[in-house]
Formats: structure tokens, C-alpha cells, sequence
């Protein structure tokens, strides 16, 4: 996935658990979150609720991608505050369609 929307022009910020990405949101001005459900230290629904209380990215939109295919997953995403919810495995055309839905092309 990185290296999809690196090569699509898109600037990145990563995170490797959630811990890290809730401190990059509290820090850093953010034009789209992609997040997992299943992270260390800090899950999906828990990223995306603090995001929303927050006040620096809470209007940012939020995209989750997650191997979890259940409804009852999909619909406590959304819950949350989440603004698309993909299923894996997703296609590299798939993501790029989704980024762009979001915030549009990388300038």
C-alpha cells in the first residue's frame, strides 16, 4: 500500500502501531487517515474515536482497510466515525480510486 500511493505522488506518514499513528494525528496536519483495525497498542476503533474527539485532524477523513469482513465490523467502523471501510485484500486500482474519492489526486 505504501508503495502504491508513494509511486501516485501521495506524501505519507507512517505509523507501525497505533500508539504511534494517534501521536502523529495529534502533532501533524493530515489530509486522509488509512488505518487497520487490528493494531498494536491502540485498534482501529480506538485511532479513529480519538481522532474524532480531537482537534486538530477531526474532520479528517478516515479510511479503513481491515481483514475483518463480518457486518458487525464494518458497522462499528462507520460508528466511530469512519468515513469508507474496504475489505482485504484490495486491489492497487482500488486504493488509488478510494484515495482520490477522499482528497482527490496528489498535487
Amino acid at each position: 500500500m505504501q508503495f502504491i500511493l508513494a509511486k501516485e505522488g501521495y506524501n505519507l506518514l507512517l505509523a507501525k502501531s497505533g500508539k504511534e499513528g494517534l501521536s502523529l494525528a495529534e502533532k501533524e496536519r493530515i489530509d486522509l487517515v488509512i488505518t487497520d483495525l487490528a493494531l498494536p497498542y491502540a485498534n482501529g476503533y480506538e485511532i479513529i474515536d480519538s481522532i474524532r474527539k480531537g482537534s486538530l485532524n477531526k474532520d479528517v477523513p478516515i479510511i479503513i482497510i481491515s481483514g475483518y469482513r463480518d457486518d458487525n465490523s464494518l458497522a462499528e467502523g462507520f460508528e466511530v466515525g469512519a468515513n469508507d471501510y474496504v475489505r482485504k485484500p484490495i486491489s492497487p486500482s482500488e486504493l488509488i480510486f478510494r484515495v482520490r474519492l477522499r482528497i482527490g489526486h496528489a498535487e
